[in-house]
């Protein structure tokens, strides 16, 4: 199973096309706003709007053999926990040797964030490359958990 926090997801297409390659069944899970997917391997979950409903359900939900797709860091740390194979929008690999560097990191930023009203702004724009290093790690995220 593939479970996509799929809320500002920028890789949602890629992954239904990898699902479709290997007939791996794949959750969207948003608090709304997505529209119906006829696919048969994709099913739209719906969760209550609040904060971290979404992360809580796909938490719960992820474990060995799975693969979630998420930019949140706090959320890839449980799924990594329960074991299972966890993916950037970007392609870069959540695991148990990198999660605590990038929730530190995640903190780290969060607070020099807070401390400088200035200092805002999302990071680098969502590219090609960043596109294609998704395909690629999903690919290989599917084969490894086959």
């Amino acid at each position: 199973m593939i479970y996509v926090d799929a809320d500002a997801c920028p890789v949602r297409e890629e992954v239904v096309r990898v699902a479709e390659r290997h007939g791996v069944n794949v959750v969207f899970v948003t608090n709304g706003g997505l529209r119906p997917s006829r696919h048969p391997l994709v099913r739209i979950e719906v969760v209550s709007a609040g904060a971290d409903e979404a992360d809580k359900w796909i938490a719960d939900q992820a474990g060995p053999g799975d693969i979630c797709v998420t930019a949140d860091v706090p959320l890839a740390a449980r799924c990594v926990e329960a074991g299972a194979l966890v993916i950037g929008h970007d392609g870069e690999p959540f695991s148990q040797a990198n999660i605590g560097a990038r929730l530190a990191m995640r903190d780290l930023m969060a607070d020099l964030r807070a401390a400088d009203p200035f200092r805002q702004g999302g990071g680098k724009p969502f590219s090609k490359a960043d596109r294609s290093r998704f395909l690629n790690a999903l690919e290989a995220s599917v084969r490894k958990a086959g």
